[in-house]
């Protein structure tokens, strides 16, 4: 039997590698791409490594055209890539709200809607890595927030318009993970404590399963919307992976 194929986006970041890691265990065929290139000895856990920059739309038209020729077929695409900008509204340019909307949400329309043949003939499916910050945030990352809400509006509108087409396209909503991207992202200065691991102890306090998540539970979360076997009957939802935090009265 032909095994499926998935290719998934920012393969290199925390959440990325241990997505290819899931789906490879699972007996798909892994394609991964991302703007960096893998250090020496790293197990990306791809099938096929393709380095290219999503931001620009002809490196996302060439990938799409690649894996028609070498895979001839895509049964999932998982929309992964994203990047922070962590700063107050006065100080957020321009240059820093179109690289970001650049990569966390044009790029992931634009995966889509090139793959479309693709996905139409395999019966496949998306699944958008939004945030958490779509629904529920705090300050200096407006920017951010601003693309994943997009991103979970993008889910929903393109879930109607492809239903009946067999494609389902669903979002993940991770919360807080253990990934470079998080501890980056404590420069905010949203936290108390002098120190990164003074931050993370605080940090881990405000969950009610008392830590945070490991990348591989958002990887388990993003294998079960992508496969039909497992979600065959779930389009269009928005899948909150954050430990019970949103769910929290503030006054708690």
């Amino acid at each position: 039997m032909e095994k499926q194929v998935v290719l998934i986006t920012g393969v290199l970041g925390g959440i990325g590698l241990a997505t290819a890691a899931v789906f490879r265990r699972n007996g798909w065929r892994v394609v991964g791409v991302d703007v960096a290139q893998a250090p020496a000895g790293t197990d990306t856990a791809t099938d096929r490594l393709v380095q290219a920059d999503i931001a620009r739309a002809e490196d996302i038209t060439a990938l799409i055209a690649g894996i028609t020729e070498q895979e001839g077929r895509l049964d999932a695409l998982v929309n992964n890539a994203a990047v922070q900008i962590c700063k107050p509204l006065e100080e957020t340019t321009l240059e820093d709200w179109d690289r970001l909307m650049s990569v966390n949400l044009r790029a992931p329309f634009w995966c889509i809607r090139q793959a479309l043949p693709l996905l139409r003939a395999a019966r496949g499916s998306v699944v958008n890595v939004s945030s958490v910050h779509a629904v529920a945030t705090s300050p200096r990352i407006a920017a951010y927030a601003s693309s994943k809400g997009a991103l979970a509006a993008l889910t929903r509108a393109l879930a109607v318009e492809l239903a009946g087409e067999g494609i389902r396209i669903n979002a993940v909503l991770p919360g807080a993970v253990d990934t470079p991207m998080l501890r980056a992202g404590f420069s905010r200065g949203h936290l108390e404590g002098t120190n990164l691991e003074a931050q993370l102890r605080e940090f881990y306090s405000r969950h009610r399963i008392g830590r945070i998540a490991q990348p591989e539970e958002i990887a388990e979360a993003i294998l079960f919307l992508a496969d039909r076997r497992r979600a065959a009957f779930i389009t269009g939802e928005s899948l909150v992976v954050d430990g019970g935090v949103t769910v929290t009265l503030s006054t708690e």
